[in-house]
Parts: C-alpha cells; structure tokens; sequence
C-alpha cells in the first residue's frame, strides 16, 4: 500500500500570510490562510483556494529557513493569486535561498531518498543506451563517470532530445531517437550532453543558475560529428 504523504501545519504561518496580504495591497476581506509544509520531491511552493480558505504549501526544505525567506515565498504565491507585482526587495531573500548551492545540494540529497528512478530499460528497439555509455565514458571522460539509470522516455517529447535528473540520478533520451533512420550519431550526441551534465552540475554564477558554462560547451564541442548532430536534431 502507498503511504500517503502528510504535512506539518506552519506555526504562526496564518498570520505571516495576513500580514503579506496586507503589505501587497490584496482587495477585499482577507480569508482565512492554512499555511503547511509538505513533502514535495522538489523545491515546490503552492497555493489554491477552498471557499473562503487559503491552502498555502511549502516544501519542507523550507522548515528551518529563515523567516525572511518565508515571507518572500508567501509573497510570491500570493502575488500571483491575487494579482500583484510584490517588490523585488520582499521576494529577493527566498530568490537567493532557492538558488543557492547549499539548497540545491539539500534538494539533491532529498530527492534520492524520496524520487525513485522510472521503470525503464537502457535496450531500446534499435539504440542501447549501456553501451553507447560505455563507449563514450571511455573515449571523453576516461571511463571516470559512475554510470547513472538509463532508459528511454515511455512517451515521445516534443521539445527535448534528452534529460539528466542528479535527484534519481537518471538520464532519459526521447523514444523519438530510437528508431531506423536516425544516425547514431545523433544518439550518441544527445547521450554525450547529458553525461557533460553529470560532470559539469548546475551551479550559481550571481543572481543566475548556469546548467551550459564555458566549459560545458567547449566540452560539448569535443564531439567530432556535433555539428552533424545539431543539424539533424534541428530538422527533427
């Protein structure tokens, strides 16, 4: 049986969402705020209405934050329920608390307990992923990479050839890959990308996270057939 996921109600987090309410300029009564926290598997923050209640969540990575922190994050949802632009000044320390590394590695640590990696096989109907892995894991990283979870996406992706997610540890490549006609080197590129992904994490450079730094796409750059590759990805 499932376990079902439960949140901790926030103490005094009915009167931090109130006094929000009142410092973006809300119209009309105020209602009546439940503000939780709750097992996400990621960095989640939301709120919905139930008649004349406010059901505000935050992720329970945000329980220890500081209440600065918490005040931006409950000025961002209710700026967007209610239709406000909230100052940059007031959303700013929940900015820079989410997109700080010591964050991010929490949020990483968090969701390999709590992400399991999807039921899916490396061996596709003409590409398997293991040993194109291999072969690039020797060739461009010294055989230095530990393999992640492999597989193919169960359905076909519209915008995007490939994913690296560091919480299950998995790369997907989109099923459309896997088929006659498509050049293996395509498949071998888009594997390849997502490998430079597991050597080069996102990180914070200022007020930005950077996923493709100079040394990425030097790196990506490496591949003899990239432009071979780019260029059929593009017309795909």
């Amino acid at each position: 049986m499932k376990q079902r996921k439960r949140s901790q109600l926030m103490p005094g987090g009915d009167a931090l969402c109130l006094r929000l309410y009142t410092r973006l300029g809300c119209d009309g009564r105020p209602p009546r705020f439940r503000l939780e926290f709750y097992p996400y598997s990621s960095l989640v923050l939301t709120i919905r209405r139930r008649e004349d209640t406010v059901l505000v969540r935050f992720s329970d990575l945000l329980a220890r934050a500081p209440r600065a922190v918490l005040e931006g994050a409950a000025a961002l949802l209710l700026a967007r329920l209610y239709r406000k632009r909230p100052p940059a000044s007031l959303i700013a320390p929940y900015l820079d608390y989410a997109r700080s590394g010591r964050t991010r590695d929490r949020m990483h640590r968090m969701r390999r307990q709590r992400v399991v990696p999807r039921a899916v096989h490396p061996r596709g109907l003409v590409f398997d992923l293991e040993a194109i892995f291999e072969r690039l894991n020797r060739e461009y990283f010294s055989a230095a990479l530990a393999r992640p979870h492999l597989g193919w996406s169960t359905r076909s992706w519209r915008r995007q050839f490939g994913c690296y997610d560091p919480g299950p540890n998995q790369i997907l490549l989109n099923r459309r890959l896997d088929r006659p006609g498509v050049p293996a080197c395509a498949v071998e590129y888009v594997l390849y990308h997502e490998m430079l992904h597991v050597k080069h994490p996102t990180r914070r450079a200022g007020c930005s996270l950077v996923s493709h730094s100079p040394a990425f796409r030097a790196e990506e750059k490496l591949f003899p057939a990239y432009a071979r590759a780019r260029r059929f990805l593009d017309r795909l």
